[in-house]
């Protein structure tokens, strides 16, 4: 026994003086982080080389820390030296609680500042205003396709997309009943409800659904009616004191939403090696005009990742195009592509290089 105690404290005080190391590297890094901050304008948060930076980590990784494991630490380390080189604030679909959080705490880890909205309107109008630096909004689902709030919003706001990232999304059913049976309306948000159509239909077909501006605003609906239910994630079960009827109602266990970062950038979109590229544009009302918008990017061989039609609403059968196109080493091409573009459609517009 006593050999086992002499052991364990031999482990503990290596331990330490690696924890000694940690805190002088972390020290270290934080100093260096904030030098960088004089050769970076306003841009603190430059979403290339932080995924560079855990790329290189991961790739040098030897374990026990996995992958994940190493990008959650590295999320926070990366958070607080931009907190350090310059504090910056984040809006987000609220309230508290929400898919949304989730994804920006991930982003941008928990010690940033974050500012909660009602609705993804309120998102752009929040980095807009300059409330907030940066705004995350979801964008598209694996199941539901595209949020068409956010598409909308880029028609009328300036701001620009300068980061994506994915995150699995599980909903579930929480209230302030204990009885599943007893339920007669569920809250969420339309893609939550969506995303969960047939698990309802076979568990709660009697309930009402109703929808709200987002998963955690659902749960505090629910909170206030013993009869009601929400889709929403599980952490709001403990923020708005609810009960967790069934802990996972997605229709794929595999459900998946893609957020961006937005923010308000008044110099010119540059288009880099390795980047993303996203435009809109709306055709001119002639015979053959989306093969002529998309002729530029077949001739310079370009990839176009996605394409996605949304009505305009300003006339009828009108449509906005969205297109994501992988830039590789083509910067020149894709250039020459989207101008040739610009050219030809009614309405153009580059989203963002991210």
């Amino acid at each position: 026994m006593k050999k086992n105690k002499d052991k364990l404290k031999i482990i503990r005080k290596k331990i330490d003086a690696t924890d000694v190391q940690i805190t002088k590297l972390l020290n270290k890094r934080a100093y260096f982080a904030k030098q960088t901050s004089q050769f970076k304008s306003q841009k603190v948060y430059d979403p290339k080389r932080e995924k560079e930076v855990i790329k290189k980590i991961s790739k040098n990784n030897t374990g026990p820390l996995n992958k994940k494991d190493l990008e959650n630490i590295y999320t926070e380390i990366l958070s607080i030296c931009r907190t350090i080189q310059k504090p910056k604030t984040i809006s987000y679909l609220g309230p508290t609680g929400s898919h949304t959080q989730e994804a920006a705490d991930k982003k941008f880890g928990t010690l940033s500042e974050k500012i909660p909205s009602k609705t993804i309107k309120d998102v752009f109008l929040s980095v807009e205003q300059k409330e907030a630096d940066f705004g995350i909004v979801p964008l598209e689902n694996s199941i539901e396709g595209p949020v068409g709030e956010t598409l909308d919003e880029f028609l009328i706001s300036p701001v620009k997309i300068v980061g994506e990232f994915s995150r699995k999304i599980k909903h579930s059913l929480l209230s302030k009943q204990k009885d599943i049976n007893k339920i007669k309306t569920i809250y969420s948000h339309p893609q939550a409800l969506a995303q969960s159509k047939r698990w309802i239909a076979n568990n709660v077909p009697d309930a009402a659904l109703k929808e709200s501006p987002s998963t955690s605003e659902a749960a505090k609906l629910a909170s206030k009616n013993s009869m009601s239910a929400s889709l929403s994630p599980e952490v709001c079960s403990k923020i708005y004191n609810l009960n967790i009827l069934h802990d996972s109602v997605n229709d794929d266990k595999n459900n998946t939403t893609i957020f961006i970062v937005i923010s308000r950038d008044h110099e010119e979109v540059a288009i880099l090696k390795n980047t993303k590229v996203s435009i809109v544009f709306t055709l001119p009302d002639k015979p053959g005009s989306l093969f002529e918008c998309l002729k530029p990017l077949k001739a310079h061989n370009l990839n176009l990742t996605k394409i996605q039609s949304r009505p305009s609403r300003k006339i009828q059968w009108d449509y906005n195009f969205f297109v994501d196109i992988l830039v590789g080493s083509k910067v020149e091409e894709t250039k020459r592509g989207l101008e040739k573009i610009k050219k030809i459609a009614s309405y153009f517009k580059i989203l963002g290089a991210y």
